[in-house]
């Protein structure tokens, strides 16, 4: 029942005053996720993270925007389990592109190739490949201790917030993500804008007014997330790839299992970096806009500076693999924690998570883990079961993925667009919702090209409403008070919080053109 299961959920209140045990949390969180159906779909999930990941420029973000329709039949905590593991899953797989061709499956390997593919070069692909399953399985799992820890304390906090506070809070998401994210802050701030904009347009709540429909009530309900998500992620990346002819040349690479056996010296030079990186991990996956690129190459960065030879760094040595391996994967398992306790997504992909869980009427933020306590901790007690999963398919199957290498993307990226017409026509049967989806591909793609980063957009078109929501809340009940804001301790400070990376941005700003202007003048010779 509801009222058993919420005496499950960890507390840490002045009325109890002691900490419930995990042990019952954890006991419901497994009896969720080692149910057949959500095993079925976490290892659905896993197989098919590993294999966009394998596939380089795909990615997970895309294959998630594709797979929200599959969402709207399944339970929701089974949705969210799936969703879940192709993002973590894709961290696993995009290493084998990385290491044998020198080619990162995404972003996040692309520290992984500076010592992945010397080691292959050296004839040591299968260790390599071996390490950074390890590695990784290091990595996740020391972020889900933090989740564990963490995110139901948040969430028992921020259930004290009124909507000052979740304004605040997520205008300092918005914020934080678009400028201390990799690219222009300025172009960063634009998209969430138009986002928001995005997010705006169809009917009023609160008056029944049509905002931005241009006349049309096919506009009424506003933009479908699927159809915005698939298009601006899923298509135009295949218009990019496309165009661009991004297609890599793939050698088949005999991988035997005796090759996959690292030595001891192998075992004890990855410990250290595998521990630290996963530190440093966590933290940079808890920040918003951060992310796990930047947490790879901050932890290749540290255990090339900690290391007593340094210049083996790039030439192949295990620590510059095991290091960046660790630390993105601690970084996707740690953007959870303010996404489940807070409902603040850090970046897109869990931006699109959180809408999937208000497609199904779950609102996200700290009351998930109270209202929901087996959507919340049997989805954490599914990553362990996905990393587990994650570690069965990479090691054994380092073969199979390569030979998944050789599919020719002249039929891959047709198959790929195809799925996702299907997808989007799905939701509504609607062919309109198709040319929604076909129009923000162009647009994305354009965005693309212009170096415009599309992950705002998302942000700001997910949060836009329910910031709009909570900003008239609090006005109504202040009448119309604009300083309640600067009245309520924790909203000020995280205005004022919101303020300084404005600040600190424009200054930065300033001081690149400065330093332009500077190098333009500066006279010859």
């Amino acid at each position: 029942s509801s009222s058993s299961s919420r005496v499950l959920v960890f507390l840490w209140t002045p009325s109890n005053g002691d900490v419930v045990t995990f042990v019952d949390n954890l006991s419901l969180g497994f009896q969720t996720a080692l149910t057949p159906e959500a095993l079925l779909f976490c290892f659905a999930g896993v197989t098919l993270g590993t294999l966009v990941g394998v596939l380089p420029g795909i990615g997970a973000l895309a294959t998630i925007s594709m797979c929200l329709p599959l969402t709207f039949y399944l339970d929701p905590t089974v949705a969210l389990i799936m969703l879940a593991g192709i993002f973590y899953g894709a961290q696993y797989g995009s290493s084998t592109a990385a290491i044998l061709l020198n080619i990162p499956g995404t972003a996040t390997a692309a520290a992984t190739c500076l010592d992945g593919h010397p080691m292959a070069r050296n004839g040591r692909a299968g260790v390599a490949l071996f390490m950074t399953s390890i590695a990784s399985f290091v990595g996740g799992s020391f972020a889900i201790v933090l989740l564990i820890l963490f995110a139901p304390m948040l969430a028992n906090v921020a259930v004290r917030f009124t909507s000052a506070e979740y304004f605040a809070i997520m205008l300092l998401g918005l914020v934080a993500a678009s400028t201390l994210s990799v690219g222009s802050p300025i172009k960063g701030l634009a998209m969430v804008f138009v986002g928001i904009a995005v997010g705006l347009a169809g009917m009023d709540v609160n008056t029944g007014t049509l905002r931005f429909a241009f006349g049309s009530y096919r506009f009424a309900d506003g933009f479908s997330l699927v159809a915005v998500a698939m298009g601006i992620f899923g298509i135009s990346e295949i218009i990019k790839n496309l165009a661009h002819n991004d297609a890599p040349r793939i050698e088949r690479k005999a991988i035997t299992f005796r090759s996959l056996v690292p030595t001891r010296a192998d075992w004890r030079a990855s410990w250290g970096p595998m521990g630290r990186s996963s530190v440093l991990g966590s933290a940079v996956g808890i920040l918003p806009g951060a992310g796990p690129s930047i947490a790879a190459f901050m932890a290749y960065a540290m255990e090339r500076k900690l290391s007593r030879h340094p210049e083996k760094f790039g030439t192949g040595t295990v620590e510059g693999v095991v290091a960046p391996e660790a630390a993105n994967n601690a970084s996707v398992q740690a953007a959870f924690i303010p996404t489940l306790s807070l409902g603040i997504p850090g970046d897109a992909v869990m931006a699109v998570l959180i809408g999937a869980l208000m497609i199904h009427g779950i609102a996200p933020g700290p009351l998930l883990v109270v209202e929901h306590p087996e959507m919340f901790w049997g989805l954490v007690a599914s990553f362990w079961v996905g990393n587990v999963l994650l570690l069965v398919l990479n090691i054994p199957f380092i073969g199979l993925w390569v030979r998944v290498l050789t599919i020719p993307y002249r039929v891959l990226y047709p198959a790929m667009l195809f799925f996702i017409c299907v997808g989007v026509y799905s939701v509504n049967n609607s062919v309109f919702d198709v040319y929604v989806a076909m129009g923000f591909g162009v647009i994305g793609y354009l965005l693309m090209l212009y170096n415009f980063p599309i992950a705002p957009l998302l942000l700001g078109y997910i949060l836009g409403p329910l910031m709009e929501q909570h900003l008239r809340r609090t006005l109504l009940i202040s009448r119309g008070d604009v300083l309640v804001f600067l009245e309520r301790p924790v909203s000020a400070a995280l205005i004022g919080l919101t303020l300084a990376i404005l600040v600190w941005m424009a200054v930065s700003q300033a001081r690149k053109h400065s330093a332009k202007r500077a190098m333009l003048t500066r006279p010859n010779g």
